[in-house]
């Protein structure tokens, strides 16, 4: 049993990370080994994110103390939250991608933008590309017609020094 002071303790550090988060994944990890949670954690932290183990009426507490109403009862099993810090879809990817991995890890729902989603919209966060790739993606778009332009203006000059070479010959 927690001490008052304990549960207290555990609330301010749930209330700090749900202030600085930018999603957040809950995840059920009743049956995981020890050893899958420790790389699961391992792959978070790389991504700025986090995993918190808590019990679902000090999440619940800390999550209606800043606006967001999560039904706890619903979600079932030994529940987890993932805290996304960096971006709003690294978390649910990661998540995502280890639950493939390991049968015993369920994603049960999440909060994006102060609001409860759902598993499947929790998935549809995480194929959406993270912001690196969106930005290649764009700076590939913008570079191809520059590239394409130059490319023509090269057949041209390649062109006009094969007819100066068959004039001159």
């Amino acid at each position: 049993m927690l001490s008052k002071e304990q549960k207290k303790e555990i609330i301010n550090s749930l209330k700090e990370k749900i202030d600085k988060q930018k999603s957040m994944v809950f995840v059920s990890i009743a049956k995981l080994k020890t050893k899958d949670l420790l790389e699961l954690r391992s792959n978070l932290k790389e991504e700025d994110c986090s995993l918190v183990v808590a019990k679902k009426t000090l999440l619940k507490l800390a999550c209606s103390d800043k606006d967001i109403s999560v039904d706890t009862k619903n979600l079932e099993g030994e529940l987890a939250s993932v805290f996304s810090f960096k971006d709003e879809v690294s978390g649910p990817r990661i998540s995502d991608k280890f639950g493939r991995k390991n049968e015993d890890f369920n994603i049960l729902g999440g909060v994006f933008e102060n609001q409860f989603i759902d598993r499947e919209k929790v998935i549809a966060l995480a194929k959406i590309p993270s912001r690196e790739e969106l930005l290649a993606r764009v700076v590939g778009s913008i570079k191809a017609p520059i590239s394409n332009f130059a490319t023509v203006l090269q057949g041209n000059i390649k062109g006009l020094v094969s007819v100066l070479s068959k004039i001159k010959a």
